[in-house]
């Protein structure tokens, strides 16, 4: 699919549209396996506002119990709010990003995510 050594981008979003924000990290992809890519994640001088973020979303993706996914969607949310996954063409509606020190994996979709509703 041609996405090997392009760079993405983890920006804090501002309230312009067309400005963007503060370097959070850039993704050099290196593997992909769609819909996943993934690759080197190099932390940019944004990335300590959101690292423990960060780390408690992919804390509470990694657990094996059911009981905490109602916890991983306020923490997800608090991450979209305030950060923005920018493909190598502009920003993207919507993604899933998961950081661990110097790898990043994620998906993403020019249209916002189906999301299942209460009975599955």
């Amino acid at each position: 699919m041609g996405f090997e050594g392009d760079i993405w981008y983890v920006r804090f979003r501002d309230a312009g549209e067309r400005e963007e924000g503060a370097l959070v990290g850039e993704i050099l992809i290196d593997d992909a396996d769609f819909p996943w890519l993934s690759g080197r994640f190099r932390p940019g001088p944004a990335h300590a506002a959101v690292q423990d973020l960060l780390a408690r979303e992919l804390a509470l993706a990694e657990r094996a119990d059911a009981d905490h996914w109602t916890e991983w969607e306020a923490v997800y949310a608090e991450i979209e709010r305030r950060v923005r996954l920018v493909s190598p063409d502009g920003p993207v509606s919507e993604f899933l990003l998961h950081i661990k020190g110097d790898r990043a994996w994620f998906r993403w979709s020019d249209e916002p995510f189906e999301r299942a509703g209460a009975d599955g």
